[in-house]
């Protein structure tokens, strides 16, 4: 069947991260600064180990049911183990993660072939995007920043409905929300443990854009599975780069 929609994972395919996660410890430091900044006084090396002891706890605990806590949740987990209690609505902790995003931006830039392909894509397909993040409202500055955000009809972010690729949920509300069936769609992404394997998962046909180097922000035994569940799954296609995307479109 012909695809009538394209769903586009966003980091590492539209979104380029420089230098795979260089990001992670100014923009730790930066979230840091701004507790100082709001009276809490830690010194860095402890809640930067501290963090990290959180962060990877809640991944173990998730990875089950592939949620997506908000990161306001490591925020106020790292904060409680250190001693203050603030909970993930309070202002302390939204600026802490604000400040954290807004370094990580720095960092990130549009892919020299996404606007072009998006135009030309624009109006002959429903376009959406599936991202895994837990900062949504960092996903939705990026995506105005870059001019993004008038080329798609369905944005789904793990960290705003709490699920994360290669869950069945986020993917089968994208589909929902451009009122299109599994067979109808294509899913673009980089990663074939998240992107390739939950597309194909629930029927959607999944092309891999080839990239050098993927930032991550779980730890790596989280992609880890048993032998019988980690079967690789096959792209149907692969590309080099998002130009050759309208090519392969073509066959889809």
């Amino acid at each position: 069947m012909r695809a009538k929609a394209v769903l586009f994972d966003l980091f590492d395919t539209l979104l380029l991260i420089e230098d795979g996660e260089a990001f992670y410890t100014p923009s730790l430091r930066r979230l840091h600064e701004f507790l100082a900044e709001n009276g809490i006084s830690v010194p860095f090396e402890d809640f930067n180990r501290v963090y990290f002891e959180v962060r990877d706890s809640l991944y173990a605990g998730v990875e089950k049911n592939l949620e997506e806590p908000h990161f306001n949740v490591r925020v106020s987990r790292t904060l409680k183990r250190l001693g203050y209690s603030f909970d993930v609505s309070d202002a302390i902790v939204k600026g802490a993660t604000d400040a954290f995003a807004n370094e990580f931006m720095h960092y990130v830039r549009l892919d020299e072939d996404a606007i072009d392909v998006l135009q030309k894509l624009h109006g002959k397909y429903k376009l959406g995007i599936v991202s895994n993040f837990a900062i949504p409202e960092c996903v939705w500055k990026l995506l105005e920043k870059f001019g993004l955000k008038g080329f798609f009809d369905a944005v789904l972010i793990s960290g705003a409905i709490n699920r994360r690729k290669p869950s069945p949920e986020i993917f089968k509300q994208a589909l929902k929300d451009l009122h299109v069936n599994a067979s109808e769609a294509v899913f673009v992404g980089d990663t074939p443990s998240m992107d390739v394997k939950g597309a194909k998962n629930l029927g959607i046909r999944a092309i891999l854009i080839e990239r050098k180097t993927v930032a991550r922000d779980v730890p790596e035994s989280f992609f880890w599975k048993p032998p019988e569940e980690n079967l690789h799954v096959a792209p149907d296609k692969t590309i080099r780069n998002l130009r050759e995307l309208l090519f392969v479109l073509e066959d889809c």
